[in-house]
């Protein structure tokens, strides 16, 4: 082999040892020792999020990512959102998950008969929402669990959460029963929400609707407990028992001291409870009172919730409460 050809050949060499280690910067595992969340701005350029990553670590040098990745990578724009990159993700990965990839979602929920109150306090304290908010109005949210993405408006969270109560309350509403006394979609969830935080027992829900619509057909007083204490909490926990004075009052809430619904929902009902309202179950019963379970026993005669009274409170006498 003559002297130029052995050079040529040496030449040949380093150019493909260069090529392998350019491609291996692309290819090859990157400096991340462990999975990373990264987080695209609205708006940025692939020169912006470059900069962004070798800041934060996930790559050794963005000119060099910039340049690789207009050679060997997608032409697809980047996404904004929070992303997950994995532990030695290479420049080539990186890249992908940025264009391709599903942005990270969280989850905030709201149990059933969790007030407005609560919810905007939880909305509030995640710290990974943006903006401030009024408290929403009661009822109008849906009890759910609902995703969203780090950054995102408080306002558009609780926009969904409304979305999907004016969806089910519209679905439920064209399938009510001749039976329900709701006269509207408002009065449901009024009467939904009592009826919510009356009974922890799914079973019992339609009694309970049944229950009260009952009452409210013979024009009695509903005397739900949880209308006395709404104006006074807005739905949060009393936290000790209820006053006379209290049960005395007179306001628009209070369902001791006035006939018919309140003016509006003391919470934020399921599903459930609003088609047990639209639905209420075929009862002669007027009465009901703690059986000492969680659930209740109910009664058709004054006479027979007496007895049944009697009966709680021994339970009650016989745990040490009374």
């Amino acid at each position: 082999m003559t002297l130029r050809s052995k050079l040529l050949a040496g030449l040949a060499l380093i150019a493909l040892l260069a090529a392998g280690l350019w491609l291996r910067g692309w290819y090859g595992a990157g400096p991340l020792d462990k999975p990373a969340a990264f987080v695209v701005p609205d708006g940025s350029t692939l020169t912006s999020v470059a900069g962004k990553l070798e800041t934060e670590g996930a790559i050794g040098s963005a000119s060099a990512f910039l340049t690789r990745a207009k050679i060997l990578g997608s032409g697809d724009p980047i996404k904004a959102g929070e992303f997950l990159l994995p532990a030695g993700a290479s420049a080539a990965t990186i890249l992908d998950t940025l264009q391709h990839g599903k942005v990270i979602r969280r989850f905030v929920a709201v149990p059933e008969g969790m007030p407005s109150i609560l919810v905007w306090e939880r909305l509030m304290k995640q710290p990974l929402l943006a903006g401030r908010i009024p408290i929403p109005a009661e009822g109008t949210l849906l009890p759910d669990s609902y995703d969203f993405e780090r950054g995102e408006a408080r306002a558009a969270v609780v926009a969904r959460m409304q979305a999907a109560m004016r969806k089910v309350l519209a679905e439920a509403w064209k399938k009510r029963s001749p039976t329900t006394v709701a006269k509207t979609p408002e009065e449901a969830v009024i009467l939904a929400s009592i009826v919510e935080k009356e009974t922890g027992k799914p079973a019992e829900r339609r009694m309970v609707a049944g229950l009260y619509s009952n009452r409210l057909r013979e024009g009695m007083l509903l005397q739900a407990d949880p209308t006395i204490i709404y104006p006074i909490t807005r739905g949060k926990p009393l936290g000790r028992r209820i006053r006379q004075s209290e049960i005395a009052a007179i306001n628009d809430y209070n369902t001791y001291s006035m006939v018919g619904l309140p003016k509006g929902p003391i919470t934020n009902p399921g599903n459930a409870s609003i088609e047990a309202v639209l639905n209420p179950a075929r009862t002669d019963a007027l009465y009901m009172v703690a059986d000492g379970t969680g659930g209740h026993v109910f009664a058709s005669t004054l006479d027979e919730h007496n007895a049944n009274v009697a009966k709680w409170f021994a339970i009650r006498r016989a745990r040490g409460e009374l």
